[in-house]
């Protein structure tokens, strides 16, 4: 770590402490403090070629969050040493807890209207696209493939179907808001990460929220609520059909991580699983044929 410090201008030469941060399963993360500010380090720990990670459409869409106010200040881009240098946010991070607080909810809608009314990203972020891009690595590696998973594709492509029978404005999304990557600073909140943002359905991202903290179906339904500013039907229900995209495509994301990225001590595997356990839970329930059909109908 100290060689990829003493080439980055901003941090060579100066007094500086040095503490890894917790968290992150595709770089390493650093803070570093100096007389002139404190940095978060961002070391690349992963081959983002196989994760759909374009770090320079990465380094370009944390510029654009900054700008609109929600992302960290962007102080280096360093592609040559893998690294990308940003301004540490002060504060708490979000746990799946804090997302079932209410007041939460409101206020991570908030946040995703102001990301989301921003200038276009770089890229279009499309999970249909990507998972289908995640399960060729997997099949051509030879990596380990969940149990029944080809079993579900048929009714991937009917989701796929009904999501398109209404045509919708693709906006600037951040497309993996774990809680991990939220940052209360005790008055704002701040979205970190934006390795795979891209322009996508908003519903994406809001599904994608009520997927990774595992919220009730009736916090999801709190949540697109308090985005759209009224209870429109055929949102949440392209919400969950979207945060089920999001379980399923995350999986093969852990199966490449488990066969590919010995960098960093995680079980991808079962943290995958968990996913795809919740995942099937979707594909089989008997609500599927109804939100397919109300996603296709206006509100």
């Amino acid at each position: 770590m100290t060689e990829i410090l003493d080439r980055i201008p901003l941090l060579s030469g100066v007094p500086r402490s040095v503490e890894e941060l917790p968290g992150g399963l595709t770089n390493r993360n650093y803070k570093v403090t100096t007389p002139g500010g404190v940095y978060v380090v961002r070391e690349w720990a992963s081959d983002g070629s196989l994760l759909s990670i374009d770090r320079d459409v990465e380094h370009a869409c944390s510029l654009a969050a900054h700008e609109v106010g929600v992302g960290p200040s962007v102080h280096a881009y360093l592609p040559e040493v893998g690294a990308l240098v940003v301004g540490f946010v002060p504060g708490t991070t979000f746990t799946e807890d804090s997302l079932r607080d209410p007041a939460n909810l409101r206020r991570v809608a908030q946040v995703c209207r102001r990301l989301h009314a921003g200038p276009p990203f770089t890229r279009v972020f499309d999970m249909f696209e990507v998972q289908r891009g995640y399960l060729s690595i997997v099949r051509d590696r030879g990596y380990r493939l969940p149990d029944r998973y080809l079993d579900f594709m048929p009714a991937v492509e009917r989701i796929r179907a009904s999501l398109a029978v209404r045509d919708v404005e693709r906006v600037p999304c951040h497309n993996d808001l774990l809680p991990g990557n939220i940052i209360d600073d005790g008055s704002r909140l701040w979205l970190i990460d934006y390795e795979y943002a891209g322009d996508n359905d908003p519903c994406f991202e809001l599904g994608n929220i009520w997927s990774e903290s595992d919220l009730s179906l009736e916090q999801l339904e709190e949540l697109v609520t308090a985005y759209y500013g009224r209870r429109l039907r055929d949102k949440i229900a392209r919400a969950r059909l979207l945060g089920l995209m999001s379980k399923y495509g995350w999986t093969l994301w852990a199966s490449i991580q488990d066969g590919a990225n010995q960098a960093i001590d995680f079980d991808f595997w079962s943290w995958g699983m968990e996913k795809y356990e919740r995942a099937m839970t979707e594909f089989t329930s008997p609500d599927l044929e109804r939100l397919m059909d109300e996603a296709a109908r206006p509100s």
